[in-house]
């Protein structure tokens, strides 16, 4: 890179709505390490005024064209999944550094043909599962490994989101019903949730799942208009892990009140829980906030466990819910870039949680217990930081 700070050109960067204008664009604007320098959507109206509102020099409606701009170092791709594939690979054919929002792609053969081609460029390559950045997963995962309980013997976790509820459906989200569009409660609530969990404990050995449609029809904020839903929105599995702790885990969309997520992790000498609060908390684990709740030795009462400030490296002004993780994200990527270390999850990362996802569906379909291999190239992670 010619420039000292690293040059990003965002795709997806709607001005009025979208991930990017929520999470990404404030956490770069917050991190020194950082300048935006292009935005990009389809329309040349959004995409100058995403230029004009958040002082970008360079808009673009053509996704290669922003790729190969030689003020751009990092292309963020946050769009709807089915896009995902042909943008990345715009952004690898010139070289560049990508950030791919989670899921990585449609389909496990798209995955592993982003992956294949990231090693082939040599870039840098990321997935967004930012879960892994929220400071109280990271600091679980510091004291089980630490061995703060013991051996772990088992996990229990309960993801509810609110999305679906009432039988409405935002339009922006209404995309995700279809399952052919891969970002249902399957592909963002249990990737994002297993993966944090496995962040903590360790991978998942084998499983055996059942899916459902609850809600097999919704209707649209605003237009009134009716969709079919053919996504799964509760998804149940029974677990081994690669220690022979077992996980009982149930995610589900829809949930009328008290949406939330809980991760409990049991022990042999103790105990931890993660657990969601706050405006965000049906949101899931990547966004909303979470506590770290503890305890110690036989009988004891679980406390709330303050975080240590070493968790906690965003800026002030990167800290609201939404942004929280995403900074950290970046921030650490900005690390992996500029030293070469491997803090973030690349896209090998990525292809795994994919493969987990691929044996729970078959598991559902063909009622039988799948095993789970861990994919090749994928490599182990950290994200603390001195």
């Amino acid at each position: 890179m010619s420039s000292e700070k690293i040059r990003v050109g965002i795709i997806g960067a709607n001005p009025d709505e979208g991930w990017a204008a929520r999470a990404h664009i404030p956490a770069l604007r917050a991190l020194p390490g950082y300048e935006i320098t292009a935005v990009g959507t389809t329309r040349k109206d959004t995409a100058e005024e995403a230029a004009r509102r958040f002082h970008v020099p360079h808009a673009f409606t053509d996704a290669r064209e922003l790729a190969a701009h030689p003020d751009v170092d990092l292309v963020a791709v946050t769009v709807k999944v089915p896009a995902h594939d042909e943008l990345v690979r715009a952004a690898l054919d010139a070289g560049k550094h990508v950030y791919c929002e989670w899921p990585l792609a449609r389909t496990t053969a798209e995955a592993e043909g982003l992956a294949d081609l990231a090693d082939d460029v040599g870039a840098r390559h990321a997935v967004g599962l930012q879960a892994r950045f929220s400071p109280a997963v990271q600091y679980a995962r510091d004291l089980v490994a630490d061995g703060y309980v013991g051996r772990v013997t088992s996990v229990n976790v309960y993801a509810a989101r609110g999305k679906g509820a009432g039988s409405t459906i935002a339009a922006r989200s209404a995309y995700t019903l279809d399952q052919a569009n891969a970002a249902g409660a399957l592909e963002v609530g249990t990737g994002h949730t297993l993966d944090a969990m496995a962040h903590i404990v360790g991978d998942v050995a084998e499983l055996s799942a059942e899916l459902a449609v609850q809600h097999p029809e919704l209707t649209v904020k605003g237009t009134g208009e009716t969709v079919k839903a053919t996504s799964p929105d509760q998804v149940l599995v029974n677990a081994t892990l690669a220690s022979g702790a077992l996980a009982a885990v149930h995610i589900h969309d829809a949930k009328v009140t008290a949406a939330r997520t809980r991760i409990e992790i049991a022990g042999t000498e103790g105990d931890l829980a993660l657990v969601s609060g706050g405006p965000a908390a049906a949101y899931g684990v990547q966004i909303g906030s979470l506590i770290l709740l503890g305890a110690q030795g036989l009988g004891s009462s679980r406390e709330q466990l303050p975080i240590p400030e070493r968790y906690l490296w965003a800026p002030d002004t990167a800290q609201e819910t939404e942004v929280l993780n995403v900074a950290q994200f970046y921030g650490s990527l900005a690390d992996d870039i500029r030293t070469g270390s491997r803090t973030t999850p690349d896209f090998h990362d990525g292809l795994h949680v994919h493969r987990l996802l691929d044996a729970i569906r078959a598991s559902a379909a063909t009622g039988r217990r799948q095993t789970v291999a861990r994919s090749t190239g994928a490599r182990e992670r950290t994200v603390a930081r001195s």
